[in-house]
């Protein structure tokens, strides 16, 4: 059947352009975009993405540097007399710590649900003030089932946060420029221990102050400072390109069109404006390379959460003082989180990801290998040097397995569920990393180290791969371009299908 042809009046009533009454063809997205994108110098490129940068990073390392203070100063009021008041006997103090990953890992796929449906600048202010207040509270606890139902509702406040930020950064920028801003954000979360430290410190001395030990302080005024930045993030924190006000219309559109154009690494567009569906949502869950990346992430969160919570005590177990082991662990975390930014920009220089997931574990499995074969008693310089390859093999992976995921789910519903979904179940691997180091084992922790070793093999095996699935994918896809020709197979699709498949289009090329 003929399609119906409309009238000159009627095409120009659509505002539809000189160029497309000749011809009958309308000018792809594709095209309009590019000729925006060309009316820009570098120069100016590179300003606009300053701009974004100023605006949007610091922020996420801001608010990720408060959610980790919050999340893990209940070490430091364990030893400022929380332990002796609320009876923390036996595995009491275990069981607080690990209740708080099971809603954090089930809250997750929900937030950014949520935050497809309301604007970031609105959801994340609520959960920032939601884990404020719970942290406040904390400080009125009296009793160790006061405590367990505290790091619950914690868990539950905090488990949207780091998903709805990584997939905010997605949003605006380029797939090759999304894991050096996250390594930077990432990088706070090393500062916790230390302003965690210091602060609690000098809290610690108000005990007496209004009745209340010193210990309570620490959750109270570490708990306060999120809930009054809470009230501020509506003014500061951009929800997406398209209604940014701290740009102009014009670098608006540019910001908009380069996201689009360049994220799907191929002669494809993506979108960033779709809603969640049931159907997304299904298509996130059934997609098996999502899943297999949870191995790796896996890797990362019982590696580090176990590392983490045994180093200061492998280190005294090694005949330094207390006072001292403390201090050693300093250059450990500052290594393994240098380690981590120089490998987020050089993988986003060489558009790589699997490889640096590959070589990170590969220097861990080392570092594992030689803690367990070493003797810490007699050998405690060499034991400490293999606690800098741990670390480093440990946390330079994290960012390029989250940015792995991010790089291959369009459109932006799919990414923001398979996204939870990989970060929600990988964190649960912090249940196993808080429960596998036993203290019967100190120094050596036969079973902690062994069971990272473990894991970190199967990342490795994992992420190689994910990398020939990715490939495989690429060459089919190449080959149907070079066999059909780009016109044809754009023939059988209108441009919203296109934007829709996401992913799954024939013009999309996934990161490896």
């Amino acid at each position: 059947m003929a399609e119906k042809t409309d009238s000159n009046e009627q095409l120009e009533e659509r505002g539809v352009s000189e160029e497309e009454k000749q011809t009958g063809v309308k000018p792809t997205a594709e095209v309009e975009a590019e000729h925006v994108l060309g009316e820009f110098t570098k120069q100016e490129e590179a300003a606009i993405i300053r701009k974004v940068d100023f605006r949007l990073v610091p922020l996420l390392s801001i608010l990720y540097l408060l959610a980790y203070i919050d999340r893990g100063n209940i070490g430091n009021a364990k030893i400022a007399g929380m332990e002796t008041d609320l009876k923390l006997t036996g595995n009491r103090y275990n069981v607080a710590l690990t209740t708080f990953f099971v809603p954090y890992a089930l809250f997750e796929i929900p937030s950014n649900i949520v935050l497809k449906l309301v604007r970031p600048s609105i959801w994340i202010p609520i959960l920032v003030f939601a884990w404020g207040l719970v942290m406040t509270l904390m400080g009125t606890v009296s009793t160790y089932q006061g405590l367990v139902a505290a790091r619950f509702f914690l868990g539950v406040a905090e488990a949207g946060f780091f998903p709805a930020a990584t997939y905010l950064l997605t949003i605006w920028y380029q797939r090759y420029e999304v894991q050096r801003r996250m390594s930077v954000f990432y990088a706070a979360a090393s500062l916790s221990g230390a302003f965690s430290g210091l602060l609690a410190f000098a809290i610690e001395k108000m005990k007496g102050v209004a009745g209340l030990d010193g210990w309570k302080w620490i959750f109270i005024l570490e708990g306060l400072v999120p809930v009054i930045v809470a009230f501020t993030l509506y003014f500061f924190l951009p929800d997406r390109p398209e209604t940014a006000k701290f740009l102009t219309e014009r670098e608006r559109q540019f910001v908009v069109d380069r996201i689009a154009l360049g994220t799907g690494s191929g002669r494809g567009r993506i979108t960033n404006s779709d809603k969640v569906t049931w159907a997304g949502i299904k298509v996130a869950f059934s997609d098996w390379k999502v899943w297999l990346a949870i191995v790796p992430f896996w890797a990362c969160s019982i590696g580090t959460y176990g590392f983490t919570a045994t180093v200061p005590t492998v280190l005294k177990l090694m005949g330094y003082t207390t006072g001292k082991a403390q201090l050693l662990t300093i250059p450990v975390y500052t290594f393994g989180m240098t380690a981590t930014l120089i490998v987020a920009f050089w993988s986003d220089k060489v558009q790589q990801r699997t490889p640096f997931i590959m070589g990170g574990f590969t220097i861990a499995v080392v570092g594992f290998i030689g803690e367990l074969a070493c003797p810490h008693d007699r050998l405690p310089g060499v034991a400490y040097f293999f606690l800098f390859l741990v670390a480093a093999g440990l946390y330079c992976p994290f960012t390029a397995v989250v940015t792995l995921v991010a790089n291959n789910l369009a459109p932006s519903s799919k990414r923001a569920v398979g996204m939870a979904l990989f970060i929600s179940i990988g964190n649960l691997g912090g249940i196993c990393g808080s429960n596998i180091y036993f203290a019967a084992e100190e120094p050596t922790y036969h079973v902690g180290f062994g069971v990272s070793l473990a894991i970190c093999a199967a990342g490795i095996i994992a992420a190689f791969v994910l990398r020939k699935a990715y490939q495989a994918e690429n060459r089919k896809r190449d080959e149907l371009l070079a066999r059909e020709g780009e016109e044809a197979i754009r023939a059988k699709y209108t441009e919203q299908e296109l934007l829709d498949l996401g992913d799954l289009s024939p013009f999309y090329r996934y990161t490896i």
